[in-house]
Formats: structure tokens, C-alpha cells, sequence
């Protein structure tokens, strides 16, 4: 029928189209491994698009089942073909299809496959894009299915047309090192291949050599040239036994292994008791082999061995529940993407690679449950997997019984257990770190509602403080405070002065009348001084000012000294940094001043209430149970200070501390050192002077 239907047609070629489907279904049945109703649809698999032949014809000849799968395959023929760029709502198109039948997905696999291998006869530029674009989503998918030669054989065929050079220099030595490869392969497994056949057992061993492509990859991680790559093969035992008895005698092939080899025990993976999701199972070491070279060795029985080639299609024929839960599970992970509204196109696609196309790790809940997340996941991913309400509430985790941040990257085998505190709420710089999509959208939403409570206990405290002072709580008088602080909304003063940045308990700074307030007219000193500064950088009689009406004038806070508000500081014009501030006392102030004096402006500080600055604190004392939680005390809840870092060395009962923390000014800093010298326990306390 399909011969019929495409018998006028021609590849690009030149050979008969029917070419084109027979080879797709050839990949179907013997790489794949699918039976015959995927055999009939790839057969049939463009027909419907580019041929007089209707899906009814189809249905009549074949049935439903085929029907729908022919049906799938044309609505995402074309998808990547047409167009210039990669559309998300088209590849939603692919994803919403592959989850009415998997064997959509794999048919389509294996078309692209066909077109990788026939590429030679496209125009250069349509094999780029075709080449770029099976990189990009087709050999991921491949991979995430279980397919790994299709994936590997993808890579290698982009990379042939993407970086010509390159493969063709990795190819050709490849080529070169054969003989002496084979050499080496026999005298490595020949003893271990006599030993297990001794012991009872069937196996075959073979050495392949890893990919073009995966080579490269180790080239460029590693910073290397070809010849110092030592894994450029692997050794694969394929041993024939009983379901069964599968595990303990890999095991025991692995200890006739290193009878003759020592491993490296950094390199043992076992694949065999938790298998990726992808159903590949296989035990992997790396030993020491003759001439002092490391060898990557594979263990796995002849069923491990065609999953891990054919992957969910091998599953079928030797246990259909495992396959179709490990398929449904990803489908449903898909749909999860596919139901987040707010996603733009590219959003959606960067997601999608990242929570479905990456290696992912397995991580343990305390009570042993299994979570699968993609590579590169925090304990907040981990938290949010589990439930929005446990990641939201978040503030550390334990991983593996020791306490890690937020922030730490977890990896496969990890236990873990999220803490959590009823005060915590989500915090803006959690979407610097979290990965995967759900915890990404469910922090947005979390920091919007956030924002507008915490201005509603602003708005209550103003209030309050008008009351008390006898000031009209009216549009008016909040515009003048507007105005004054330069805040752009009602709602970001509200919740300024909730977080305590904007201090207006005294309004000093303004004159009431009858319930009005008006800002007092500034004091004319600075005003003319600023005049002074913007007409002429020049000589020691200028005066810098450095404050919030400094918009104009370009200066920097020199990280030499670290200056603050309150410090007693100059200007350096240096040639093309604007202005930089340099606090007096600072180690290369006495050489600027005597080299350049002609290029120092006098400096000071006006009101700086809405920045934070950091600035550090050198502590010494005796080491004893708590002063850690002492100090931080001190700082964050007595004075309100948010704290970057801190670094504390004990050494015989004497403890070496550094805090590196945010304030407003020198007064605020003095205020806290003095806070800090009266904790039990403490020395001295300086400040740190270097950036």
C-alpha cells in the first residue's frame, strides 16, 4: 500500500521514495525492537501528508490503533522541518501527542535517524538545521527513552555536519589506533573470558570504541588532546543467565575481574540494584589493565544488554509494568510543564531540556521513599518536590544526617530531610538556585504575596506614627513622603518601612503644620557645594558630596578599603572609572595623595538611609558552647542587620572570627561593635580594613 501510494515520489537522492519508509521500519524492528503494528504505521508513516491516502483508508486497512499512530506522526511531521526557528507551541504539539502513544515518539525517532543517515544529498545550510536540531531535542529524547546507540549515533552524525573538522581528526585516529586497540582488548579479556567459562558460566566479551562525539565531549571537559584520553573503549561482559540469577553472578564476574585487574575505587557504578529511569541497568568499574592503562569495564546480562541498546521497546518484551511506569511517570512530568500557563515559548523549552532531558539523580526521603530530580538540584528543588508547603517553609536541609544550606547541590544516593520553621517565607534570591520548573513558579507567586502583607503591616505602622505625631494620614502627606524618599509606589514605601529600611520614627527631616507635613528647604551649604563640584573637579576646595541627589556625578566605592557612610573618605579621578572614594585612612591613600594630588576631591556623606553597605568585623575570644548563635543574635535580631557571611577558626580554646555584614553607616557599625564587645566571652572586636 505504501509502495503504491508514493510510487511517482523521489528522494532528494534520487532513489524510489519507498526507500525512505522501508528503512524506517527496518529501524523500528531491529533497532528498536518495536513489533508489528509499529512496523505497519513507520511503513505508512507519510502517507497521509504526502500522498492521496486519507487516516479513514488507514482505519479501513489497518485498524484504530494504527490509524492513531499514523495520525500522531503527521500531525508532528513538519513541526521541525517548516520554519526557522524551533517553536515551543509546535513541540508541545509532539509532547501532548506522545503521551496518547509512545510508539509515536519512537517511530518518529527512528524517521529522523533515517534523514540523519541521508543527509549528504540537503543543501549545506538545511543540514545544519537539521543536524542542530537533532542535537538539540531529538538525541536528548533518544537518550531519556533508553535508546542510547540511536543517541549516540545522533550525536556523532550532528557533530559530522556541525564540526566537520573536528570529527574528521577524531575519526581518522580512531581509525589509525584500531589494530593496536584490538591488540590491547584481546590481551585484556582473554584471561578473564577463560576464567568465567572455567567457573560455569557463558558470556561474550566485547570492546567498543566510545563515540566521536563523547570523546570530544572528554576533550573539552578535561582541557586534553586525543592521545591522553585513556577511556577511549570500553570492555563489555555480556554474560547469558536466568532472570534470576542475574545480579549475584554480575557480581561475581566483577570479582573475577579484579582478581586479574585492580579497580579504582572511585569508579564502581552499580546500575544493577537502582537503575536509571531510562530502565538501564548494567555494572560499570574502571581498573588498571596491562601497560598501565585505565579500562572501563561493563558488566550486564544479555537482558540488561538489550534494554540498555533498545531501552523502553526491550522492556516490553521481558516485563511490561516496569517500562510502563517509568514512561508514565515522565509523561506525567510532562504534563506538569505542559499545564504551566505562564511559560513563555523559550521559558518553557529551557525547562523542558532541564527537567526532563538531564541525567537525573535519585535522592532518599528520611523514610527511605526514592525521588527522582534532574542533575544539578538543590535540597529547595528537593523540598519543593515534595510539597509546595514544605519548600516554601524551607530553611535547611540535612543531607545525609549533616546540615547543608538551601543551596546545595545534591547527589544520587543522598538522604535527605528538609527542616522547616513556620516563620520562614520564601526569599528573592531562591530563584538564583532552584532548578526545576515547580519550584520556580510556585517562589514567583510566594514573593508577590509576600510583598503586599508585609506593606499592609507598613501601612499600620505609619498610621500609627501619624496618630502620635498628630499628622493627617492623607494622600497628600504620603505623596510628600513619596517625594522626599524618592520611592516610585505606596506599596514599596509600605513595605520599606515594615522591613525597618526607611526609619521614620522622628521625621526630622520634615516641618508640620495644622496635620501637613512639608520637607524642610536643604540647608544651602551643600547645595552650593554641589554647585561647586558639578562646575569644576579641580584643587582641594571642592567638596564631593555623596548621597542620594548624586545621581549625576559617576563615582565608585573603591574595594581597597571598603568605605561606608560616615567614614571620612575622598575622591580620586581616576581616567575612565568616574570618581573613586577612598577612605582616608586607607593602606594606598598616602600614595595617591603624594603622586596625584591634583586628582583628590574632597568628599563627604549626606543621609544614606536606604543603602545597605558591607562592611567586615574581626572578632577574637574564648571558644565556648554558642557564641556563634551569641553574636548572630546580637546582629540580626537586637540591631536588624543582614549578615553575608561568616567565618569562624577555633584553635585551642581560642576562637578567630570574621563577620562580613550589610549597614547603613559608621555610627550603625560602631553601634554594633560595641554590642558585640559586651558578649561574654569576646576579646576584641575591629574592624576588617581591606576589601
Amino acid at each position: 500500500m505504501s509502495l503504491e501510494a508514493h510510487k511517482d515520489m523521489r528522494r532528494k537522492s534520487g532513489l524510489p521514495y519507498i526507500m525512505h519508509p522501508l528503512a524506517v521500519a527496518q529501524i523500528v524492528a531491529e533497532e528498536i525492537g518495536l513489533g508489528t503494528m509499529a512496523i505497519i504505521a513507520a511503513l505508512l508513516h507519510d502517507t497521509v501528508e504526502d500522498t492521496h491516502l486519507t487516516l479513514n483508508d488507514i482505519e479501513k486497512n489497518f485498524g484504530k490503533k494504527v490509524g492513531t499512530i499514523v495520525d500522531g506522526l503527521t500531525k508532528i511531521s513538519g513541526v521541525f522541518e517548516q520554519g526557522t526557528s524551533l517553536q515551543a507551541e509546535n513541540f508541545r504539539k509532539v509532547l501532548l501527542t506522545l503521551s496518547d502513544d509512545i510508539r509515536v515518539i519512537l517511530i518518529k525517532l527512528a524517521d529522523r535517524l533515517h534523514n540523519m543517515r541521508t543527509l549528504d544529498h540537503m543543501a549545506r545550510e538545511k543540514q545544519l538545521k537539521i543536524a542542530s536540531e537533532t542535537a538539540y531535542l531529538y538525541a536528548p529524547l533518544a537518550h531519556r527513552l533508553g535508546l542510547y546507540a540511536i543517541k549516540v549515533e545522533m550525536d556523532d552524525l550532528a557533530m559530522k555536519y556541525t564540526d566537520p573538522e573536528i570529527y574528521e581528526s577524531i575519526n581518522t585516529k580512531l581509525q589509525e589506533t584500531k589494530r593496536e586497540r584490538q591488540r590491547f582488548i584481546s590481551e585484556f579479556s582473554d584471561p578473564i573470558k577463560e576464567e568465567i567459562e572455567r567457573q560455569g558460566l557463558k558470556c561474550e566479551i566485547k570492546g567498543r570504541p566510545k563515540s566521536v562525539h563523547s570523546i570530544w565531549m572528554k576533550m573539552k571537559k578535561q582541557g586534553v588532546e586525543f592521545d591522553e584520553i585513556y577511556d577511549i573503549f570500553a570492555i563489555r561482559i555480556i554474560i547469558d543467565v536466568n532472570e534470576e540469577d542475574e545480579k549475584a553472578l554480575c557480581w561475581r564476574v566483577y570479582s573475577i575481574v579484579t582478581d586479574f585487574y585492580h579497580p579504582n575505587p572511585d569508579r564502581l557504578r552499580d546500575w544493577i540494584s537502582t537503575p536509571k529511569s531510562t530502565g538501564y541497568e548494567s555494572l560499570h568499574t574502571t581498573v588498571m589493565g596491562p601497560a598501565g592503562r585505565w579500562v572501563e569495564v561493563q558488566i550486564r546480562s544479555r537482558r540488561m544488554d538489550e534494554i540498555a541498546e533498545k531501552g523502553y521497546a526491550a522492556h516490553w518484551k521481558y516485563k511490561e509494568s516496569a517500562a510502563e511506569s517509568a514512561v508514565d511517570e515522565w509523561i506525567s512530568k510532562i504534563r506538569e510543564l505542559l499545564e504551566n500557563p505562564e511559560s513563555n515559548a523559550l521559558d518553557f523549552i529551557d525547562d523542558f531540556k532541564l527537567n526532563l532531558f538531564n541525567d537525573e539523580i535519585f535522592v532518599f526521603t528520611p523514610n527511605g521513599e526514592l525521588k527522582s530530580l534532574p542533575g544539578g538540584s538543590t535540597a529547595l528543588d528537593f523540598a519543593f518536590e515534595i510539597h509546595s508547603a514544605v519548600g516554601s517553609k524551607c530553611i535547611g536541609a540535612k543531607a545525609n544526617h549533616k546540615l547543608v544550606p538551601l543551596s546545595h547541590k545534591l547527589r544520587s544516593g543522598d538522604q535527605v530531610e528538609i527542616l522547616t520553621s513556620s516563620k520562614q517565607t520564601p526569599k528573592e534570591d531562591w530563584l538564583n538556585f532552584v532548578v526545576t520548573a515547580k519550584a520556580k513558579s510556585k517562589i514567583k507567586n510566594a514573593l508577590k504575596e509576600e510583598k503586599k502583607s508585609v506593606a499592609e503591616d507598613g501601612k499600620e505602622i505609619l498610621q500609627r506614627k501619624f496618630k502620635h505625631l498628630k499628622i493627617h494620614f492623607n494622600n497628600e502627606n504620603i505623596n510628600e513622603l513619596l517625594a522626599f524618599y524618592k520611592i516610585p509606589s505606596t506599596l514599596e514605601l509600605y513595605y520599606r518601612i515594615a522591613k525597618g529600611i526607611l526609619d521614620i520614627y522622628d521625621l526630622k527631616d520634615f516641618v508640620e503644620e495644622k496635620g501637613q507635613i512639608k520637607a524642610k528647604a536643604p540647608r544651602p551649604l551643600e547645595q552650593q557645594s554641589l554647585e561647586h563640584m558639578v562646575r569644576s573637579i579641580r584643587g582641594n576646595s571642592d567638596m564631593l558630596v555623596l548621597g542620594e541627589n548624586l545621581d549625576r556625578i559617576d563615582y565608585k566605592l573603591s574595594t581597597c578599603c571598603n568605605p561606608i557612610p560616615g567614614d571620612d573618605v575622598f575622591g580620586f579621578v581616576t581616567v575612565g572609572e568616574g570618581i573613586k572614594i577612598h577612605r582616608v585612612s586607607c593602606p594606598n591613600a598616602i600614595q595617591l595623595m603624594s603622586n596625584y594630588a591634583y586628582r583628590i576631591v574632597k568628599a563627604k556623606w549626606t543621609n544614606q538611609q536606604q543603602i545597605a553597605f558591607l562592611a567586615g568585623i574581626r572578632m577574637t575570644g574564648i571558644d565556648e558552647v554558642g557564641i556563634v548563635n551569641k553574636i548572630s543574635k546580637v546582629i540580626s535580631s537586637e540591631l536588624k542587620v543582614n549578615m553575608r557571611s561568616i567565618s569562624i577558626d577555633s584553635n585551642d580554646g581560642i576562637f578567630d572570627g570574621t563577620i562580613m555584614l550589610f549597614v547603613h553607616d559608621t555610627e550603625h557599625l560602631t553601634k554594633l561593635m560595641k554590642k558585640l564587645k559586651e558578649i561574654h566571652g569576646i576579646l576584641t572586636v575591629s574592624r576588617v580594613d581591606a576589601g
